[in-house]
């Protein structure tokens, strides 16, 4: 996709706080009318530029009241099994595969310190795993559209 100007940016900045912004305001929040804010949209989300919509869901409030970030170290001849099981496994909510010591990241959310303790275990077959919990989650800050080179 070409460049995205300022009015695009500020579209998706909107859109990142609050997906379910409306067409209308959005073009008011930036200066544009309704069908041309929602053709940018449009053209953004065909671009691929945005990926989709979600509900974000507040994991304690339907009964995932342990959080932990698992850390895997493994042969690549293990890798892909590792991730398979990953992704068969509810509990893991995303999978990042990293260089350095450890191959895979995985954000596990569970009920309670018995079923961790079970995902720690099988994720562990594939090679040593480190596993700390999460006291807490700060805001994610919105992605900002890298700068285009300058002329």
């Amino acid at each position: 996709m070409e460049s995205l100007d300022r009015v695009d940016q500020r579209i998706l900045a909107l859109l990142q706080e609050d997906g379910r912004l409306t067409g209308a305001e959005i073009g008011r929040r930036v200066g544009l009318s309704q069908p041309a804010a929602s053709a940018r949209i449009l053209r953004m989300e065909r671009a691929g530029v945005i990926a989709g919509y979600r509900a974000v869901v507040d994991p304690a409030a339907v009964g995932l009241n342990i959080r932990a970030v698992i850390r895997l170290r493994t042969t690549h001849a293990q890798l892909s099994a590792a991730m398979h099981l990953a992704a068969q496994t509810a509990d893991v909510t995303s999978t990042l595969r990293v260089t350095g010591e450890d191959c895979l990241i995985f954000d596990v959310h569970c009920v309670d310190a018995a079923r961790l303790e079970r995902v720690v275990d099988s994720l562990a077959r594939f090679g040593p795993v480190t596993t700390a919990l999460v006291l807490r989650e700060y805001p994610c800050k919105p992605l900002t559209p890298a700068a285009s080179p300058a002329p």
